[in-house]
């Protein structure tokens, strides 16, 4: 039989993956393929956490196939290139993909359906989201913009269909192609290995996901109330392993509301969450420069502060660094270069800070979380700043300012500050949320780069710059 290729993507994993399931039902010789696109046009590449993550996932899937009789077949260039030419060299039949969304994935696919023989087929298959973006429409058939519609009306289709079994064997061509080193690719960091926090925290891969699934869903009715506290460790952690496809949304949903009849919780709010990242690609899927235009035009107008300032670039570094003077916001910013990662009320707090204490662009610190996250995602990293920022198409009001130390208080956030911001870990409450406030800042720490309120007026009279114009 003519073999058939499987283009892995964003969508690292075996079980419950439509596209291994087709090609294996298929009965033909099986040649998997990932590969390392820095140049299909307009691609938006991979930041350096999201490139350690890519590292030890595709060492796993490789694992997990040759377990199974086969192998992942890794190169590095033009996606549409690449699998055309491995389709026509190997004889194939077929290419099997999950579909993705991403403007520059979009693209891909159409170079690729262009650059293959008509005998060849592309076969693109669902399964990265609850639903196919764009699939869920209003009374006048027209995509969601605003989240609570959306999520009312998908809740409508679940549960999502039973998750797919994991293929035992797989059938191996007579000839493989020629496959890079992963190692060549030099995806991990050395001179410095800043990612040293990583491995501390992370277990990339198929087993790892199914790991933190296990760990989370018993106590996902708990989520509710937990969910905002930095200090207590009780999220699910899955947001890597769903970027990078290593566990899919069906497989989380039917787990979460096992868990849920089992013990009788309430676990929507939770649900909610998985639910937001279907949204969030819906509207990547209508805008698709949703992370680099503002979702609601008038905000092309407001005055950010210019990073071509040495002063403000002098704070956007300090942000960055977590040296703000303002415990909460540093010790955010700290953990996420520390392990790659942010608890999602501390993302809110600094993003709010960025864009409104120091009135910086979010698209600027949408790219510094695309660089740092482990779990950087085109849609959801775009719609979650656009929604801080005010400028979303479904966000905060810009007026509607966080106050950091509040929200430091009010989410009981000591001990994440003390583990995050030594400087400040023999301070105790209420003195570690303000120690400028009470005179109890030591040496080494920063003051505040900025008042509250002064900041908050500034970001206020911003504001009003909009409704004159």
């Amino acid at each position: 039989m003519q073999p058939v290729i499987i283009w892995f993507r964003r969508d690292l994993r075996l079980a419950d993956q439509a596209a291994v399931r087709a090609a294996v039902d298929s009965g033909a010789p099986i040649i998997a393929v990932y590969v390392l696109d820095d140049e299909t046009p307009k691609h938006r590449k991979m930041g350096g956490a999201s490139r350690w993550w890519l590292h030890h996932s595709l060492q796993s899937l490789g694992k997990a196939l040759e377990a199974r009789g086969s192998k992942l077949i890794l190169r590095r260039g033009n996606s549409a290139n690449i699998i055309a030419d491995i389709a026509h060299k190997a004889g194939a039949s077929a290419v099997h993909a999950l579909h993705h969304y991403e403007p520059w994935w979009l693209n891909a696919q159409k170079a690729l359906r262009k650059a293959m023989s008509d005998d060849i087929a592309l076969e693109l298959h669902h399964g990265n989201y609850l639903v196919p973006p764009g699939s869920v429409t209003t009374g006048s058939g027209n995509p969601y913009k605003v989240y609570t519609p959306f999520w009312r009306a998908l809740n409508q289709h679940m549960p999502p269909p039973q998750p797919l079994s994991t293929p035992q064997s797989f059938v191996a061509p007579d000839d493989w192609p020629v496959s890079d080193d992963l190692d060549e690719w030099a995806l991990l960091p050395s001179k410095p290995n800043w990612a040293k926090g990583f491995a501390e925290m992370w277990t990339p891969g198929e087993q790892g996901a199914a790991n933190s699934l296990s760990n989370f869903a018993p106590k996902a009715d708990a989520y509710d109330e937990k969910r905002n506290l930095p200090s207590v460790a009780d999220t699910s952690f899955l947001s890597p392993h769903l970027h990078f496809g290593e566990i899919s949304p069906a497989t989380i949903w039917h787990k979460i509301m096992e868990c849920s009849q089992n013990g009788g919780g309430d676990v929507e709010t939770y649900l909610k969450e998985i639910v937001w990242r279907d949204y969030a690609q819906n509207l990547v899927f209508q805008f698709p420069q949703y992370g680099r235009d503002n979702g609601r035009s008038q905000f092309d107008n407001l005055p950010w502060r210019e990073m071509d300032d040495e002063r403000v670039s002098a704070e956007f570094t300090a942000w960055t660094k977590g040296r703000t003077g303002y415990p909460i916001v540093d010790a955010g910013m700290r953990e996420l270069w520390t392990t790659g990662w942010m608890h999602n009320r501390v993302r809110m707090i600094t993003a709010s800070f960025l864009t409104k204490h120091l009135l910086i662009d979010w698209r600027h610190g949408e790219q510094w979380f695309w660089d740092t996250l482990v779990d950087a995602d085109y849609a959801s990293n775009a719609s979650n700043w656009q929604w801080v920022a005010g400028t979303g198409m479904d966000a905060n009001m810009f007026v509607r300012i966080m106050a950091p130390l509040t929200q430091s208080e009010k989410f009981d956030a000591g001990n994440y500050i003390r583990k995050w911001v030594p400087e400040l870990a023999d301070l105790y409450d209420p003195y570690v949320h303000d120690p400028d406030e009470f005179g109890r800042r030591p040496k080494g720490y920063p003051r505040k780069m900025i008042p509250h309120k002064v900041a908050r007026q500034r970001a206020l009279d911003a504001h009003d710059t909009i409704k004159k114009s």
